[in-house]
């Protein structure tokens, strides 16, 4: 099963990229590996994927050491302060800052581990109050102060669009944060690489309005299981 899938989320990639005249190189995968055991995690790096995406800092500390030491690990979840320093030692990209005070604790913890961080901004261009981010209208402020700190290097904007049936009803949304991208980037005088957005229901068109990365669990491991990978014991926030 996971084979098929992988395979046919590739092909969507590929003609979502031939609509939108992008190459298909210019968009990465992530699968979203979120309480999928690390034999499926195995399974798709013998596949090629190479980028993995977890919400949860601690269910990720717990896999990352039992899987193939070849992956990019992408923090996508909501981080709270206190498990900043878990995060900067797991994971390659951290795709949710959504505050100066986060933002600092990282560049903290990334100072004694010395190492920079790829971080994007998590930006609520919804406006829901049940969704994580910045408000568009704080968005420049935060990206000139996080722009500063020499551990951090910012590198785009994530969100999350509305759940809906129709993909279609997410496309204003993914449209609003590639256009504060390109107004960021006149701001800050500087190109920035990514935009991660589009999942599961909605990635075509998030790939049409300019996603660099797509978020994809269910599509391509199955339904989750809740506690289909779970530590006895394990803090789950």
């Amino acid at each position: 099963m996971l084979e098929a899938n992988y395979h046919k989320i590739l092909e969507r990639i590929e003609a979502a990229c031939v609509r939108a005249r992008r190459k298909a190189t210019e968009v990465t995968l992530i699968a979203v590996s979120k309480t999928h055991p690390p034999e499926s995690v195995d399974a798709l790096v013998r596949l090629g994927v190479r980028d993995f995406g977890e919400n949860k800092v601690q269910e990720a500390k717990a896999k990352i050491p039992l899987c193939a030491g070849s992956i990019r690990w992408h923090g996508i979840g909501h981080l709270q302060t206190n498990k900043a320093r878990d995060a900067v030692r797991l994971f390659s990209t951290i795709h949710s800052v959504d505050s100066l005070k986060l933002a600092l604790e990282l560049e903290k913890h990334a100072e004694a581990e010395a190492r920079r961080v790829a971080i994007l901004l998590e930006t609520n261009v919804s406006g829901e109050g049940s969704k994580f981010g910045v408000a568009p209208e704080a968005l420049n402020e935060l990206a000139l102060e996080v722009n500063g700190l020499p551990h951090l290097e910012l590198q785009g904007l994530m969100t999350m669009a509305p759940f809906a049936d129709d993909p279609e009803k997410a496309r204003p949304y993914f449209r609003r944060l590639a256009g504060l991208k390109r107004e960021l980037e006149q701001k800050l005088g500087a190109s920035l690489p990514h935009l991660s957005m589009g999942m599961s229901g909605d990635f075509e068109v998030a790939i049409e309005e300019g996603a660099t990365l797509v978020r994809i669990g269910t599509s391509l491991f199955g339904e989750r299981k809740s506690g289909a990978f779970r530590r006895i014991g394990m803090d789950d926030s």
